[in-house]
């Protein structure tokens, strides 16, 4: 195998490249590296990557690959037996280990594999000169991944930045203002500074084009921030739209104002982090679904709450606002005091499953997360159940009428007590849905309710 492999590597390589690699000095080490680079040959690959591996050894005037008691010579590609005891190994610094990472990566831009290509784009971007230009020229005409063909784009910019050819700088910075990169910001600044009252960039074109370019990154750069405030708002809002909704209801059907309503968002938060702790030590194969469980769960327990505090306390308050408010900031309190007492003062943490991690990239510097995204929908699929509780079913005809006369209402047989306890509980089983909701984009802790209130 070990033939197999490094023959054909040591038959890509000219034997005074092997030499200089083998036994120059680090100067004539960088030359042949950059010279097995302008080839373009992905075949010297494994030589490559022996040498930095540290596998490559030298004998008397041979170079050997050694990999356990095999060794090949790496000018003939012939097998060595047997293995000679005298061998030295191939010192290399700290210039040549870069120049060889920097050289494999450019190499495996012709790989098949999108992965190995991306990343090897990926490396060059930190240290690729000029004598990689031909390498990465060529992958670019051959590229068709917009995304690795963009990485590509922006380090052949960057290494003609540097170029002593006015002309070729000039297209580079071109090249640079179409860039959704905001690291591309750092590259075209130092030619804008002035040093001791004198610009770093003594040309006064070259300038020019750098401030267009800085403009029309920076605009961009603008507008992609703008878009990912606009979605962070949206994401928070549609939380907020949860447990505006159940006070809207309750508010609407009773006149009470609930200072107690963001305590059952923090209960379904809680609710959310024990369904996920039962499936961490029960269903840990399902974990990833432990959502679908959590999401009724959430809704019940804040919504039983919710019925139980009607039952208990708001029902002999109907009529009196201020002691409303008063009474359900006290009950607010004791349901921190109470999780305090449960979980604990600290923060716990509630895990997004697998489908809800990462995001969708839009623009470089805008990333929107598929857990903002879920949440989004999931408001907007709660708001048409509402909808459809309200407009379509029994329930939902006995709190409008009850909404719009209760007196008349109780006249024809509408139960207003029982209604007012239902439309209560799902009030608070919406809080309840905000606090599942909520779970997933921060930490659930006993004053999580506070500032949602």
């Amino acid at each position: 195998l070990l033939v197999a492999v490094v023959a054909p590597a040591a038959q890509a390589i000219a034997p005074e490249l092997v030499r200089d690699l083998a036994f120059g000095e680090n100067e004539a080490k960088v030359k042949a590296i950059a010279g097995v680079v302008a080839s373009g040959d992905s075949g010297a690959l494994p030589l490559l990557q022996a040498l930095l591996d540290g596998e490559v050894q030298t004998a008397g005037e041979r170079a050997l690959q050694v990999k356990g008691a095999m060794a090949i010579d790496l000018v003939t590609g012939k097998s060595v037996e047997p293995l000679p005891e005298t061998r030295d190994d191939v010192v290399l610094n700290n210039r040549v280990r870069r120049e060889l990472a920097t050289a494999i990566a450019a190499l495996k831009l012709a790989a098949d594999d999108r992965v190995t290509r991306l990343a090897a784009a990926n490396e060059l971007q930190r240290g690729a000169d000029e004598e990689m230009l031909p390498v990465i020229q060529r992958a670019l005409a051959k590229e068709q991944d917009a995304q690795i063909k963009a990485l590509l784009m922006l380090t052949e910019a960057t290494v003609q930045l540097g170029s002593t050819n006015k002309s070729v700088r000039v297209a580079a910075i071109r090249a640079l203002a179409e860039s959704r990169d905001p690291n591309t910001k750092t590259l075209l600044l130092p030619l804008l500074e002035r040093k001791g009252g004198e610009f770093a960039e003594p040309d006064s074109d070259v300038r020019a084009e750098a401030e267009l370019s800085l403009r029309a990154i920076e605009g961009r750069l603008a507008t992609g921030e703008m878009v990912g405030r606009v979605f962070s708002g949206v994401s928070l809002g549609s939380v907020l739209l949860l447990a505006a909704l159940g006070l809207a209801i309750t508010y609407g059907l009773m006149g009470v104002i609930n200072m107690a309503h963001g305590e059952l968002i923090m209960i379904g938060a809680y609710a959310t982090y024990m369904v996920q702790n039962l499936f961490r030590g029960y269903l840990p194969s399902a974990f990833d679904w432990y959502l679908a469980a959590a999401v009724p769960a959430a809704f019940a327990v804040s919504a039983l709450v919710g019925m139980a505090l009607e039952r208990s306390v708001i029902r002999f308050l109907y009529g009196r606002p201020l002691e409303t408010l008063l009474a359900t900031w006290g009950i607010s309190l004791i349901l921190i005091q109470a999780m305090r007492t449960l979980f604990g003062a600290q923060n716990v943490q509630v895990e997004n499953p697998v489908w809800m991690s990462g995001g969708v990239q839009i623009l470089s510097n805008v990333v929107l997360p598929w857990s903002r995204i879920v949440i989004i929908g999931f408001a907007a699929a709660v708001l048409t159940g509402i909808w459809l509780l309200l407009t379509r079913t029994r329930l939902g005809l006995f709190v409008r009428v009850v909404t719009q006369n209760r007196a008349m209402a109780s006249c024809v047989g509408v139960p207003t007590a029982r209604v007012d306890t239902w439309a209560f509980g799902v009030g608070s089983g919406l809080a309840g849905l905000a606090g599942c909701a909520l779970s997933q984009i921060g930490n659930v802790g006993p004053d999580l309710g506070q500032a949602y209130i």
